[in-house]
């Protein structure tokens, strides 16, 4: 199963490149797949990439589900960890 997380554009770089804070956790990712990403825009992010643009609301509703997994080390916060960064 494939799971993509919401995060917030928080500085844009070069090469279609941004900081993303994925529920406290800061990661580069590429958003190549999603040119109209801004600063503050919410994003959905799978291995690396911003795969889609997706509302406020809709982020929120999705870390709420999120949330309710049971992970086995019990952690949400380790999802962010464990994201893989794109490189340059």
């Amino acid at each position: 199963m494939c799971l993509a997380i919401p995060a917030q554009v928080i500085l844009m770089n070069e090469n279609q490149m941004a900081e993303v804070d994925i529920h406290g956790v800061t990661r580069t990712v590429s958003l190549s797949m999603t040119p109209e990403a801004e600063v503050g825009s919410w994003v959905l992010i799978h291995a690396g990439f911003a795969i889609q643009v997706v509302d406020e609301e809709f982020a929120a509703e999705s870390w709420e589900l999120i949330e309710q997994i049971e992970w086995d080390d019990g952690d949400v916060a380790s999802l962010g960890a464990d994201t893989a960064e794109v490189g340059v």
